[in-house]
């Protein structure tokens, strides 16, 4: 997948960029949101996308540090073949490192675990036969406060279920108190 590939570059540009532009902090407090975009996976027999649905709070500490709740789902993944539909949705808590640009324009990783469910279990994986469990999830993202209380982010996050990955990019809406 060339997701890996995406995030190393966005990575590079954010600490590039961040070495040319000022930043001005970013008051501390609560934030909420809701987003949508694009759930995909390549992995063994699934190769799908489907639309994903996302909502989020959190608490920015400092303006290069928040922690972040956040809920998706990631629509129903179809395999290739025959076989089974998987509906998959995911509970997560993740630290995230802000890099501010500009005043308004910030870039921002994260990183963590999550609780994740399928309606079924994956066929294939050898042993477990699990519908639910807990794996990493991480993810880039930039984003841009056109003033103090509403944002717009564009995100990538990949999220670990058992041995496949699937990833969302999505657009959100960010709204602070």
């Amino acid at each position: 997948m060339r997701t890996p590939k995406l995030l190393a570059t966005t990575l590079a540009v954010a600490l590039f960029g961040a070495a040319s532009f000022g930043a001005q902090a970013q008051d501390p407090g609560f934030y909420a949101g809701a987003g949508a975009g694009q759930a995909l996976v390549d992995e063994r027999a699934y190769d799908d996308e489907d639309t994903a649905f996302s909502v989020f709070g959190g608490y920015q500490f400092h303006r290069n540090f928040a922690l972040e709740a956040g809920y998706t789902d990631f629509g129903q993944l179809s395999p290739g073949a025959a076989g089974a539909d998987l509906e998959l949705s995911s509970a997560y808590l993740t630290a995230v490192g802000i890099l501010p640009f500009t005043e308004n324009f910030s870039g921002y990783v994260k990183g963590g675990i999550q609780r994740w469910e399928l309606d079924t279990a994956i066929p294939g994986l050898t042993g477990t036969g699990k519908d639910d469990g807990s794996d990493p999830v991480y993810g880039v993202g930039v984003q841009y406060r056109f003033n103090d209380l509403l944002s717009l982010r564009g995100e990538v996050t990949r999220t670990e279920v058992e041995d496949i990955d699937v990833d969302a990019a999505q657009v959100q809406v960010r709204f602070d108190f």
